[in-house]
């Protein structure tokens, strides 16, 4: 029996092979901030992060995986989500610079989301997460910080991450419904 490699190893392996334009933390926040924004299918992000919007047939299957499992923990409300980062075996400053790059990503897919108004719009924490994860695509790991403390901010803004998508998940639910078409049927 072979070992699969952790999530975020395998999106950035397919992603390599399927030459993308992107890395697996950028295209991973692409895909949740689309998801959060608009009703996203797979299509729609694979046209983000491909060159020509396609992949193999079995770099496709594993994306689907990666798409459905993704949109499942969203939409689940249960704060199963987790962001694909690099694992904790790999170096602090790596996994620092992931962060911010799926920060980047979430925020370049939640403007993909027609109708959504403006950050100081959103309503009061909504407002406040994007705000704030614009600062996260900035972050970088303090080289006068013992490792210990560079590790706790690390997961800090982790935990921030994850719950603060959850959060506008559930506040932008209205933009992501069908807008209805046609003439309403009146029941008597």
């Amino acid at each position: 029996m072979t070992e699969q490699a952790p999530p975020f190893d395998e999106l950035q392996r397919v992603l390599s092979q399927s030459h993308a334009l992107t890395d697996a933390a950028e295209a991973h926040g692409t895909l949740v901030g689309s998801l959060c924004s608009m009703n996203c299918s797979l299509d729609d992000w694979l046209a983000e992060i491909l060159p020509e919007g396609r992949a193999d047939e079995h770099s496709a299957e594993r994306l689907r995986a990666i798409f459905d499992a993704t949109s499942s923990e969203l939409g689940e409300g249960s704060m199963a989500f987790q962001p694909l980062l690099p694992g904790d075996d790999a170096p602090i400053g790596d996994r620092t610079s992931a962060l911010g790059e799926w920060c980047q990503g979430f925020l370049y897919g939640l403007g993909t989301g027609a109708g959504l108004p403006e950050a100081a719009e959103l309503p009061g924490e909504a407002a406040e997460v994007v705000r704030d994860m614009t600062e996260i695509t900035h972050v970088d790991v303090d080289s006068q910080d013992d490792p210990e403390t560079n590790e706790a901010a690390y997961a800090e803004l982790v935990e921030f991450v994850r719950v603060g998508v959850q959060l506008l998940y559930e506040h932008l639910q209205p933009l992501r419904e069908p807008v209805p078409t046609g003439p309403r049927e009146t029941l008597h």
